[in-house]
């Protein structure tokens, strides 16, 4: 057992599990029974084993240790349960000898939960007449499906619930005739069963055998289920692989974009990792209750050969969805399909490296997709998107590095944060560009061979890179994944030369010596007219680069590299003006790094508002989504000043009113993707901000709406709208848009209609719509949305706390079910403050609770409202004068 981990006993050492699971009851008990028989070796003589138990009841157990004869079995005496641990000591009735064959057979109970972890029901609403079941109640069907990662398989089942205790995986169910099962691996046999309750027959399915995998990637479902198929053009074992997109009845032909890419993606991986797909078939199965954590919105999990997806991840209706939903779908598709290969075929050897899995599966499916959809320029979307998320975390000082040590694995629900997936993308992704993409993916393909159904540590990555490359890959790395924060490079300039200096970067702009030891290698990224060398590396704290073109220059060409950039004022004028020079990415790095640097101090608002000034005639939605990002967290930050807040709404209007004038509401036919979302974009912004046009055709268009018209909005359009007519329109059209969301057909309905209500204008609506939140009528898995919108609606935000102080009994015991739901609502609804008396207030809220499960989350709420106060104290004054001296307070 390693020292750093608290990991199982060795005793035994499982190789295959055949599980049985039978006795299916539905409401209102919702339990089953099961009989797991665990194939493995007996590695000392013990009279205990130990595995991971969690909301189980085991009913017996007895290991078999003479080749399986019964007569060679030892049963169970008692069995002790470590709660906190999660843990179930089987201690038996004699010492049993190790051997390297043995059957350790468990009989037990569980309960399919709505929690959205181990195996659990999710509710919905039939789309059309469903086949007649048992699986409902007076309102709602349910579907039945398996969350195992990272620590669940054992809410499901006892098992050895570690990633490298790999095994193989058997599996049979007992359903309602009428239902259909899905698993890992295709369907070997039905049979009919014997039980006949609940008015239904009844018939057991069995799946062929797994290949060895962790537990996390073991999944099963069951409903009343359809689907649609297509294969792939590659062969696979002499025949095409089978590829289905299942959905409850109704739902399928929305799966059809999921199923084009995914039949695609998985011939494309095939191709760049160098083998083939791993399994004889590939399932998508779209869930109606999916857990999405707090720091990404993927909403899907990776389950070798049965991905399960939350609904508005994998259904897109060309005629009735929002646009943005499209890119969103293409890419959680080929994510997870990444998945299949890395980190299902080769796993990580513990969490501490669950960002290798992460990281990387976030670089490869934003490249499948940029391979499939060139025109989406999806890495300026991951500049103005994921970059930006993965830097604002790692830019306080409750941040961690991307690989952190883990001794429980129960903490590691934590980890999965923007740190893992994104910033651990981010230096993949530089990486790669370094190296060059086509020897990356050949020296991943290298790795993946090495380890195929094995474990593996990130120095195995590395390894492997260097061998293709021939560079110390892991010395460059090393210090990007084992060290906390990344850097800002200063430019100073000089004629005809510039120097760079590294230090860390932390938003508060108050880095100490202590917390500035770490020297970054630094891919600078050089683009100039000059000779200057492209691929000049910054490894000293100091440098200086000669025969520098001063007419053009910038560091970190397409915003490859994760770190900010401070370049002289002069320097930022005059990038601003050669706009035409830069690329999608460079653009809006230029801004991101702008806001940030104001942030900090080593900037100032000014100088960021005077450089997105002369972007009024940019028509680039990913721009425009950096610059409306970074001006809303400063108005976000200001909102207490009045006059500030004045100047801000009117700057606003100003840069946003030529593209409101230039695009207007029409959505001509075969426009491209992000000219839509652009249009979407500005119109809200321009709305919310004032612009009485904008606002009167917003609330004309809702009338009609509401009035029954539904084609009188525009699908990619109904956010903006429900948001302008609830922020004009008061408790009428919130009254309206509750109705629409309790009532909407659409998939992604009811995330529009729950997030356009935080647009509410008084503490009144606000505790409304939070009560409502936490009602039957919105399901758990949705309950951070209201949440995440009032936070961002600066007129209502502390009705957030309010109500979360005032009714914490009821919010814990309500989220608490399953920890990352409670931690999500907490960090995305709280962390806009900018108050430091209201940072005290929650610091002293929770001193005497058991924060067990959200500590890291409430830290970083803490640390970010520090540095939010911080920057409104340290810059209101410049920036009122600058908006009152340019006229915008007027």
């Amino acid at each position: 057992m390693a020292s750093d981990r608290d990991t199982l006993p060795t005793t035994f050492k499982p190789s295959n599990y055949n599980l049985s699971l039978y006795s299916v009851n539905f409401s209102p008990n919702w339990d089953y029974q099961g009989t797991v028989t665990i194939s493995g070796a007996v590695t000392q003589s013990s009279k205990e084993i130990v595995l991971n138990t969690h909301q189980l009841k085991i009913h017996e157990a007895e290991l078999r240790t003479e080749s399986g004869k019964t007569e060679g079995s030892i049963k169970t005496t008692n069995v002790k349960y470590e709660e906190a641990r999660q843990r179930a000591t089987m201690v038996f009735e004699q010492e049993f000898p190790a051997t390297e064959s043995a059957e350790l057979v468990v009989k037990f109970q569980g309960t399919m939960n709505n929690s959205m972890a181990g195996f659990y029901r999710s509710r919905y609403t039939p789309k059309v007449d469903p086949l007649p079941t048992v699986a409902k109640d007076k309102e709602h069907h349910y579907m039945f499906s398996t969350q195992f990662e990272s620590c669940d398989a054992r809410r499901a089942f006892p098992c050895f619930d570690e990633p490298n205790l790999k095994a193989s995986f058997e599996l049979s169910m007992e359903i309602p005739e009428d239902q259909t099962a899905l698993s890992n691996m295709p369907e070997k046999e039905t049979t009919q069963s014997t039980r006949s309750d609940y008015g239904h027959k009844w018939k057991v399915i069995t799946f062929e055998k797994s290949p060895i995998m962790s537990t996390y990637l073991y999944a099963w479902a069951f409903g009343d289920f359809e689907y649609v198929e297509a294969h792939t053009e590659r062969k696979y074992n002499g025949k095409t692989l089978p590829v289905r997109v299942y959905t409850t009845r109704g739902l399928k032909e929305q799966g059809q974009f999921a199923l084009e890419n995914a039949w695609k993606i998985i011939d494309l991986f095939s191709e760049k990792f160098r083998i083939d797909f791993p399994l004889p078939k590939s399932d998508l199965l779209a869930v109606h209750e999916f857990l999405t954590s707090a720091s990404q919105s993927h909403g899907a999990m990776e389950n070798w050969g049965l991905v399960t997806y939350r609904t508005t991840a994998v259904l897109f209706d060309e005629k009735s969805s929002d646009q943005r939903y499209k890119t969103r779908v293409a890419y959680v598709v080929a994510h997870e399909l990444a998945h299949q290969w890395f980190g299902n075929l080769v796993t990580m050897d513990w969490w501490n490296e669950l960002w290798l899995n992460e990281g990387f599966a976030t670089w490869v499916g934003w490249y499948a997709i940029d391979t499939l959809y060139p025109e989406w320029k999806v890495w300026g979307q991951f500049v103005s998107e994921s970059l930006q998320t993965a830097f604002s975390l790692d830019s306080i000082r409750n941040s961690h590095p991307i690989e952190v040590p883990v001794r429980d694995a129960l903490e590691v629900d934590q980890i999965f944060d923007a740190i893992s997936y994104l910033k651990g993308c981010a230096v993949i992704r530089m990486l790669s560009s370094h190296l060059g993409v086509e020897d990356f993916l050949l020296g991943v393909s290298n790795y993946l061979k090495k380890h195929a159904y094995g474990n593996a540590k990130t120095n195995d990555l590395w390894s492997a890179l260097s061998d293709v490359s021939d560079q110390d890959v892991n010395g460059m790395m090393d210090p990007w994944i084992r060290k906390i924060g990344f850097p800002v490079v200063t430019v100073a300039e000089e004629p005809g030369q510039i120097s760079v200096e590294q230090r860390r970067f932390l938003l508060t702009g108050d880095v100490k010596s202590e917390e500035d030891e770490t020297t970054w290698w630094i891919p600078l990224g050089l683009d100039t007219k000059s000779p200057a060398s492209k691929s000049a590396a910054l490894t000293t704290k100091t440098e200086t680069i000669r025969e520098v073109d001063e007419s053009f220059y910038k560091i970190n060409k397409d915003q490859t590299g994760f770190y900010r950039t401070n370049y002289p004022p002069a320097r930022l004028t005059k990038l601003g003006a050669a706009r035409s020079q830069l690329s999608i990415e460079d653009k809006v790095g230029l801004i991101s790094d702008a806001a940030a640097l104001a942030n900090s101090g080593d900037g100032t608002t000014a100088g960021f508002l005077a450089l997105i000034e002369g972007f009024a005639d940019e028509d680039n939605y990913l721009v425009w989504q950096g610059m409306m990002a970074a001006l809303g967290h400063i108005r976000s930050v200001f909102a207490d000043d009045e006059v500030i807040s004045k100047g801000l709404r009117k700057f606003t209007l100003i840069l946003t009113t030529p593209a409101v004038d230039r695009l207007g509401w029409d959505f001509p036919p075969n426009e491209d993707l992000l000219t839509g979302q652009l249009r979407a974009l500005v119109l809200s912004s321009a709305g919310v901000t004032g612009h009485q046009d904008v606002i009167k055709k917003g609330k004309a268009l809702f009338d009609a709406y509401i009035g029954g018209d539904k084609s009188a909005i525009h699908p990619s359009l109904r956010g903006p709208v429900f948001r302008i007519a609830i922020k004009e329109g008061g408790k009428d059209a919130y009254d309206a848009v509750k109705k629409e969301f309790l009532t909407t057909t659409t998939i992604d309905g009811a995330e529009i209609a729950l997030s356009s209500m935080g647009r509410v204008q008084s503490q009144d609506l606000a505790t409304d719509l939070l009560n409502f939140a936490f009602t039957e009528k919105v399901k758990v898995q949705d309950r951070h949305t209201p949440a995440v919108a009032l936070a961002a609606n600066s007129k209502v935000r502390d009705a957030v706390w309010e109500f979360t102080k005032n009714n914490w009994d009821m919010v814990y015991k309500e989220l608490s079910g399953n920890m990352v739901v409670l931690e999500r609502f907490l960090r995305v609804g709280l962390n806009k403050f900018a108050s430091r008396e209201k940072m005290e207030d929650i610091k002293n809220f929770y001193a005497d609770k058991d924060c067990k499960g959200f500590d890291r989350g409430l830290a970083v709420i803490l640390d970010t409202i520090s540095g939010a106060a911080g920057y409104r104290e340290r810059d209101a004054a410049v920036l009122k004068e600058w908006l009152e001296v340019n006229g915008y307070t007027t």
